[in-house]
């Protein structure tokens, strides 16, 4: 009995040795179709968890009070080849932002980018615009809407088939209508920094993966889910800061 355990031990190693089995990377499945011509086909995939998808190039927002800061850390990293975290972005508006405001109305507002990001070497600007505007836009772009009952901050990656596709730090990668996106894009506000022309391909680019339709129910339903206790905001109107079209939008109480 026990020469037999040994020899099948040994057996078993020396198959490990000539196959050379290796461990198998997380989340590998494998697939067998029996009914193929030339007899099973076996094949190994790796499915990648729908969180991870869902805020694939993404940065996904620290605090309750920090999309803005989370929308911009996403457009620096994966448009402009930065790579940042949301903390480092934090400090720097603080520092050359408005610190008191934004310790006032817990927010920042694309003032405080425009300066952050001019402190960076990039120009930018705050724009008011129509929706053919913002279909023809050749720029990422952050947006801020007014969905679920709260003021927030987006990144619009583009405008495909009638649909607005947007990296939204509290969502991670979602798509609107047409019609629902004017209807929660708040007084048609556009902030947009241009590259300076030595930036790695734009991993904002909409992909196959990128074009599928959200339903409005489905994002009501997580954001409610993702914020609970986030109360209606109210906000003061944009205003025209001088030339440039630079645009100013505060968050408050």
């Amino acid at each position: 009995m026990i020469e037999i355990l040994v020899g099948s031990l040994i057996g078993l190693y020396g198959f490990s040795e000539a196959v050379d089995i290796k461990p198998q990377p997380a989340g590998t499945v494998n697939i067998t179709q029996p009914l193929v011509p030339n007899g099973p086909l076996r094949e190994s995939v790796v499915l990648e968890p729908m969180s991870q998808l869902q805020f694939r190039n993404v940065i996904r927002q620290a605090y309750d009070y920090s999309c803005g800061s989370a929308a911009l850390t996403t457009l620096l990293d994966y448009y402009l080849g930065r790579n940042l975290e949301e903390r480092q972005v934090m400090e720097g508006l603080l520092h050359f932002g408005e610190a008191e405001k934004i310790v006032e109305r817990r927010g920042f507002s694309l003032l405080d980018m425009k300066r952050f990001v001019t402190a960076l070497g990039y120009k930018s600007g705050g724009f008011r615009a129509g929706f053919d505007d913002l279909a023809q836009l050749e720029h990422p772009a952050i947006v801020p809407i007014e969905y679920a009952g709260f003021k927030h901050f987006v990144v619009v990656r583009d405008v495909y088939n009638e649909h607005v596709f947007v990296a939204d730090p509290a969502l991670g990668n979602i798509s609107f209508t047409r019609v629902r996106f004017e209807e929660i894009w708040d007084q048609n506000v556009l902030f947009v920094i241009f590259p300076s022309g030595n930036e790695p391909p734009n991993a904002m680019a909409l992909t196959d993966r990128d074009l599928r339709i959200i339903d409005d129910r489905t994002i009501s339903m997580l954001a409610f889910r993702e914020f609970p206790q986030m109360a209606k905001f109210t906000t003061n109107q944009a205003d025209q800061l001088g030339s440039g079209g630079d645009i100013q939008y505060i968050r408050r109480k």
